[in-house]
């Protein structure tokens, strides 16, 4: 199917949106599921972000994916595997990367720069939700944070997810799965009887801070419908493995 465009209405917990313009390059329809006229501004990118507004597209949201100008998201880069072409033959896209990011729309943004702010604020007058995975205070510096955001945006729901969260005294160190599988102990408990801690063989828990990062915006998005009001949804990592 050719490139195509879809200008709709949309009506979101209860309040009528204007009419957008979405390019729909590969789908002939409108999205379907429970979360249908749902737009959610996904920042996020590796793994935890990314499999949550996977989760979210999978039920029908509208999701725009921003990645850097020229290198995008780092895990189009993780690779072999690659996706094949037909039997035989690979092509130039990461397995990993597509596991993650079905049902989505990309474009590519520098939000480092003013123009790009702009931009990320212009799409949020018609998002629903924004979502992040960068370390505790990268967006605050450019002007992206939730607390900066909130004013202008009081129905936005924000979900950061971050190794330790937006409180206490690690919220400023950087994390990776197999960093919160030790500090949170599952290695302890995987592997042989009396041997080493052992990492698991998929990464636990960015998957499931992605699960708790959509359990809390379906929750936030309920409770909007009753106060008119977004909120910050913070996910931490770390939480997520002792919980």
């Amino acid at each position: 199917i050719g490139a195509m465009s879809l200008v709709a209405a949309r009506v979101v917990v209860g309040r009528t949106r204007r009419p957008f313009r979405l390019s729909l390059r590969y789908a002939a329809t409108a999205p379907t599921g429970p979360l249908a006229g749902v737009r959610v501004l996904d920042l996020a990118r590796i793994l935890a972000g990314p499999s949550a507004t996977m989760l979210m597209g999978d039920m029908g949201a509208d999701i725009i994916k921003v990645e850097r100008p020229k290198t995008g998201d780092d895990s189009r880069r993780y690779a072999p595997p690659y996706i094949q072409k037909k039997k035989g033959e690979d092509s130039d896209i990461a397995a990993y990367f597509t596991s993650c990011n079905r049902n989505k729309q990309s474009i590519a943004l520098n939000f480092t720069k003013p123009a790009g702010q702009d931009i990320i604020k212009q799409l949020l007058k018609d998002s629903d939700v924004l979502i992040e995975n960068f370390k505790t205070g990268t967006l605050d510096k450019y002007g992206l944070g939730y607390e900066q955001l909130k004013e202008e945006f009081p129905q936005l729901i924000y979900c950061s997810i971050t190794g330790f969260g937006h409180t206490g005294p690690y919220k400023e160190r950087p994390a990776y799965d197999m960093l919160i599988q030790a500090m949170g102990g599952s290695m302890s408990i995987t592997g042989v009887p009396d041997g080493e801690p052992m990492k698991m063989g998929l990464s636990m828990f960015d998957l499931t801070a992605g699960l708790h990062g959509v359990i809390g915006i379906l929750a936030a998005l309920n409770d909007r419908a009753n106060t008119g009001l977004g909120q910050h949804v913070d996910i931490s990592m770390l939480d997520v493995s002792v919980a």
